[in-house]
């Protein structure tokens, strides 16, 4: 390991700086950052609104009587504490009082005082504090009096008003803009007395189009014809590399995973007790085949929704529609709560959430136990969504053991539909072995005695009912049964109550089942069936305010770095307003005419000038505009971990490009999975792309998790981006990192060229261009100094590892 660590120093030292440098010892402690949209999300869903349900009558500024001096209900009052200290010491569990009282552990500390909060709320607060406690909240108090909101004065709000069709304004700079997109954002330039920096070179445009496009590099030979056809003929170069990308199926893999982030897509519950969801990878695949085949949003939408309620034209569509509706099933759930109401209210809440913020925009669960506090969503509103939602029977499947109380059935595909078999057959042998092992413990079972018979008959029954979830995967000939995690209705549809502050004990009056109030002046009239239906067609109405320009930002996001809202999740109040707010209508309104078409829209933001900008520096444009909200230049962006790991395999030579079939999930089968699964082996040992990966909550493989990737269990439409000695350390001790090194040094040493050669070879993998003369020096040297000690190989593979480690690998 020395060796290793000293051979990659130097080879470090000599061609680039690390993805991150561990802070000088002795050095202040960074000032506090600004929470990242996957923490206040956090925050919003999961701390919030237990602090107002559980807290603010006893601790907010305007309770009749602030209880111990403290007040919970602003950042500054949780912080400062009250008469025994702080509350929340960010960063710290054990400083933190308010962790400790949540705990019970303490007589004289005890909140709430009367009721411990559950397992799953205290490890959120924990989890909430390590992160840094992010908090958006600000001023005296955040609690509304009631009756406030008003609804048509909250129509006036820009995200509530229809998209306007605005003339593209006049730039002075003519000959700059390729399209309308560019005379947007040029005008606002123009306005501040900015220009926009040059364009990127070819090697670096081409770069950015496959990583954006396919998440992977170009080759070698596809840089160098690029930059020749580029030089001659710009725009048809570019168009020409575009279609071709956006008609392969890597395209599906790399935009079917930004849409699995905002769908909180995971393989199993997370929570206290994490059970497996051994058939949620065919909602992953599911997405990926819609995206590839640029399935009209608006559709998207509907078939997540209601699939279920959509007419199939045959049992391949019925098998897609079905499978579509496991957006609704795979989010986390607490299965070990004991009351069933609380249960399909807390799954309701979850899928009021997931549907809003994915497809709107908007928090509109933060309206559960009160008003919404920054958008016109009273309570009366959320009830009137519950109610559609609690009409919905949501299968997600699980088998009843251990601190599993609620299992559900699953969706059976039709067997005739086309749908991937993600298991081999169940043979005879193996069918008698399972029945054996479960007619062995059903025996056991009837021989135990003693104090503790009770408890071992139990553990006893959840390993019985194991082993019978193991054979009903299977038709009777051994066959696997296509199964599905997804929704469909209820026998009898009923209207929700409006449950006082959430409380299941405080029902109050039954609200008719609806949609916002601030996004229609028409409310549906649902004579039968649960409402899913008509609230998937008011989603995906052309007249819906948000929908086309939530996806419109989302993709502009993905392609340009920053949202024109900042906030992709939240267009509410509490979001960012737009910088650009006629582009923003501009794009929604050219998606719904090119009929919701996701590749066109692609295709027509990467062909304009401002995505062919560089990334170089310009001092007066930085000084008017740091953050480049006006679109200056292309900002500098880090690969995720997906692409990151793609591309080690790919230039290894050992990515495999064939979908799997199924998941390692799928193979575990039911049960706590938390028992008996291990994310990392599938991360080092798998080389499927990553998308492919077993997503399992609080098991994320660690080359992800380094990478910030996000939480499973939050709907998040933008990642993290951080810079940490860990994934420096990662890069050069993984032994995954090392094997694909050294693949690439055989491929290299076997090409049969000199140095020379190859080093042009490994920079135009690595890095899409040739190396410098400088560079080649350097390399040169350091393959002579290095080589006179180790193997050809070795030194080749610690060159190979030393550009996988440097800052411009890991960026597009």
């Amino acid at each position: 390991m020395k060796h290793l660590l000293r051979r990659v120093f130097l080879a470090g030292a000599l061609l680039g700086a690390w993805t991150a440098v561990p802070p000088k010892a002795g050095a202040q402690a960074p000032p506090e950052k600004t929470a990242t949209p996957e923490q206040i999300a956090f925050f919003e869903k999961s701390i919030r609104p237990v602090l107002v349900k559980e807290c603010y009558s006893c601790h907010a500024t305007n309770a009749k009587k602030i209880r111990g001096g403290l007040t919970l209900d602003t950042r500054d009052g949780i912080r400062k504490g009250g008469d025994t200290g702080p509350a929340v010491v960010p960063g710290d569990t054990r400083k933190s009082l308010i962790v400790k009282a949540l705990r019970h552990t303490q007589d004289d500390l005890k909140m709430p005082p009367k009721k411990k909060l559950t397992a799953d709320v205290i490890a959120d607060f924990e989890k909430w504090v390590a992160m840094g406690a992010p908090d958006p909240r600000d001023g005296t108090t955040t609690v509304k009096k009631k009756n406030e909101i008003d609804i048509v004065k909250g129509r006036t709000f820009w995200a509530f008003q229809p998209p306007k069709r605005p003339t593209p304004p006049a730039v002075k700079n003519e000959a700059w803009p390729k399209d309308d997109i560019d005379r947007y954002l040029l005008a606002a330039l123009e306005a501040k007395k900015l220009t926009p920096v040059a364009d990127a070179d070819a090697r670096t445009l081409l770069r950015r189009v496959y990583f954006d496009l396919t998440g992977l590099p170009p080759t070698p030979e596809d840089v160098e014809a690029f930059a020749t056809e580029y030089a001659a003929s710009p725009d048809a170069a570019l168009e020409s590399v575009v279609d071709r990308l956006l008609a392969s199926p890597r395209f599906g893999e790399r935009w079917g995973r930004h849409w699995l982030d905002v769908a909180r897509y995971a393989e199993s519950s997370g929570r206290a007790n994490n059970f497996a969801y051994p058939n949620a990878w065919r909602y992953r695949d599911y997405v990926l085949s819609a995206f590839n085949a640029d399935k009209p949003y608006d559709q998207f939408i509907r078939e997540q929704l209601a699939g279920d309620l959509l007419t199939p034209k045959d049992d391949v569509q019925k098998t897609e529609f079905l499978t579509a509706t496991g957006f609704l099933a795979i989010g986390p759930k607490t299965h070990n709560e004991r009351n069933r109401r609380q249960f399909e209210m807390d799954v309701a809440d979850e899928q009021i959430d997931a549907t809003f913020q994915a497809f709107q925009g908007l928090t509109a669960a933060c309206a559960r136990c009160h008003d919404h506090k920054f958008d016109p969503i009273p309570q009366k509103d959320y009830y009137a969504l519950s109610g559609i939602f609690r009409s919905t029977q949501t299968c997600y499947g699980t088998i009843r053991i251990i601190q599993s109380n609620h299992p559900s059935p699953l969706v059976e595909l039709p067997k005739n539909g086309g749908a991937t078999v993600g298991l081999e057959p169940l043979t005879s042998e193996r069918r008698a072995s399972i029945e054996k092992q479960r007619d062995d413990l059903r025996e056991r079972a009837t021989k135990v005695t003693g104090q503790n018979a009770f408890i071992q008959r139990i553990f006893l029954s959840s390993r019985r009912s194991v082993l019978a979830s193991q054979l009903a995967m299977y038709e009777s000939d051994g066959t696997p049964k296509l199964l599905a995690m997804g929704v469909r209705e209820r026998y009898a549809p009923t209207d929700s109550r409006l449950y006082v502050r959430g409380e299941l004990d405080q029902p109050g009056e039954t609200v008719k089942r609806g949609f916002p109030q601030v996004l229609t002046t028409k409310q549906p009239d649902i004579p039968r069936g649960s409402g899913r239906r008509e609230l998937a067609d008011f989603i995906a109405s052309k007249d819906n305010p948000l929908t086309a320009r939530v996806m419109a930002n989302r993709v502009w996001l993905h392609l340009m770095g920053r949202g024109l809202v900042a906030t992709p999740d939240n267009f509410g109040a509490s979001g960012q307003r737009p910088s650009h707010p006629e582009l923003l209508d501009h794009l929604a309104l050219t998606f719904t005419d090119n009929g919701w078409s996701v590749k066109k829209l692609v295709r027509t933001i990467v062909l304009s000038r401002a995505y062919r900008l560089s990334s170089r520096f310009d001092d007066k444009n930085f000084e008017v505009d740091p953050d480049d909200v006006l679109v200056w230049r292309m900002p500098k962006r880090r690969l995720e971990a997906e692409a990151l790991r793609d591309t080690m395999l790919n230039l290894s030579g050992r990515l495999n490009l064939t979908p799997p079939k199924g998941s390692v999930v799928n193979l575990n089968g039911e049960g706590n999975i938390g028992f008996r699964f291990r994310g990392g082996e599938a991360a080092t040992t798998d080389a499927h792309r990553t998308v492919y990966l077993p997503i399992v909550r609080d098991l994320v493989p660690e080359v992800l998790t380094l990478f910030d990737f996000p939480d499973p269990s939050l709907i998040l439409g933008e990642r993290a981006t951080t810079t940490v000695p860990a994934q420096s350390l990662y890069l050069m001790n993984n032994p995954f990192v090392l094997r694909q090194a050294e693949a690439l040094a055989e491929k290299l040493l076997a090409g049969g060229d000199d140095d020379t050669a190859r080093l042009k070879q490994v920079y135009l993998l690595c890095y899409s261009r040739p190396p410098s003369a400088k560079e080649r020096a350097t390399a040169e040297k350091f393959i002579a100094d290095y080589g006179q000690k180790q193997s050809q190989k070795a030194t080749w593979a610690a060159l190979c590892q030393a550009l996988f480690a440097s800052a411009e690998f890991s960026h597009r």
